[in-house]
């Protein structure tokens, strides 16, 4: 039902608009207490088998939304209705910023892919964190705060940019991540060398440590696709050296696939590919940083995953959690469930007697 719809409806609208309604739709339903329960018994049954401990935090399952969906804490009980066992928030930056002009987000639908150069529209951390404060929780859910920088301050001072978001919003966290990989902010992804990284996520750390004293929130690093293997190990590196809870395999990718099918005009828009066309690259960049880390850091897997096969592969990989978020776009609001339903029965099919049993899997069988 939901594919003629969108086919129908969403397909005819601008695609931005067309987020923006849905999103209105989810937020509504989410405030509607009988409706609500209704929705959620419908699209977010559990799965004891599924159950997922990671950042210190205990999850219904291991399946997230990932960051950029939304971007300024308006909709977090909307997706945990809907079935996402943790929300990721954000990019939010320390100052208000309104983002790229548009027209900055694209269907590729041939090719289940969005490109987009929204460039962290959001309201700022301050604003941010003002909601979350304000916040009454009705669903039960993991939350992440993805950070990054505001557009117009200059790179060298990106540290006190993230470390001012850092401490508006780290007590609202269960988990922090820092963004240095979205291509749509020039400079940013120079961030990602390890010389720009180091002192960047030390300053992170330090910043949430004494904002936050009784707990310490787990901060992970979220990394792009382009990045060559000597880089990702050098990231590998870096995330045992300083201790750090998780690295977040991949953002969005500036490459253009040669076998993409959608209309060459879209194909070449400026901004982050997202999507099946990720998949491939996504789990290769996954599976080198297991092979690095080993189970001494949480991956969490994220980039072109739809199907429950899609997940299981990263798990099997070395992912403890995996998010999405363009297959949402094309699969509508059943598609958490279909997803815990088909990882479930893969689980259950398998030689594991527990989902934490097959993360990294694949690794071990060779290494045998």
């Amino acid at each position: 039902m939901y594919q003629t719809f969108f086919h129908l409806i969403f397909q005819r609208m601008d695609p931005e608009k067309a987020h923006h309604l849905a999103f209105g739709w989810i937020r509504l339903a989410a405030r509607t207490p009988v409706l609500r329960t209704f929705v959620a018994a419908a699209l977010a049954p559990r799965f004891k088998e599924l159950r997922t401990e990671a950042l210190g935090r205990r999850m219904h399952g291991p399946f997230g939304l990932a960051a950029g969906f939304d971007k300024n804490a308006t909709a977090i009980d909307g997706m945990a209705m809907l079935g996402f066992d943790h929300v990721e928030i954000g990019t939010v930056t320390a100052q208000p910023q309104p983002g790229n002009p548009k027209k900055r987000l694209f269907r590729l639908v041939p090719d289940r892919a969005l490109i987009n150069r929204m460039g962290f529209n959001n309201d700022g951390s301050a604003a941010v964190a003002d909601r979350l404060a304000a916040r009454t929780p009705v669903f039960r859910t993991t939350l992440g705060v993805n950070i990054g920088k505001t557009k117009v301050v200059p790179e060298e001072e990106a540290v006190g940019d993230y470390v001012t978001s850092t401490e508006r919003l780290a007590a609202h966290a269960d988990y922090l991540v820092v963004n240095v990989s979205s291509p749509n902010t020039p400079g940013l992804r120079n961030l990602q060398a390890v010389d720009h990284l180091r002192p960047l996520l030390t300053a992170v750390r330090e910043a949430a440590d004494r904002t936050v004293t009784d707990r310490r929130v787990p901060l992970l690093v979220k990394i792009a696709p382009d990045l060559a293997d000597a880089d990702i190990d050098a990231v590998a590196d870096l995330a045992l050296e300083l201790g750090l809870d998780g690295i977040i395999a991949t953002n969005t990718t500036i490459a253009r696939d040669p076998g993409l099918t959608s209309d060459p005009a879209l194909i070449n828009e400026a901004g982050g590919l997202s999507g099946a066309p990720v998949k491939d690259r996504s789990l290769e960049v996954l599976r080198r940083l297991y092979a690095r880390v080993g189970d001494r850091t949480t991956l969490v897997g994220v980039g072109g995953i739809t199907t429950a096969e899609d997940a299981w592969q990263r798990i099997l990989a070395g992912a403890t959690l995996i998010q999405g978020y363009s297959a949402f776009v094309y699969e509508g609001p059943f598609w958490c469930r279909a997803l815990h339903k088909g990882l479930a029965a893969r689980l259950r099919n398998s030689p594991y007697a527990t989902l934490a049993d097959a993360v990294g899997a694949e690794h071990k069988q060779v290494t045998a």
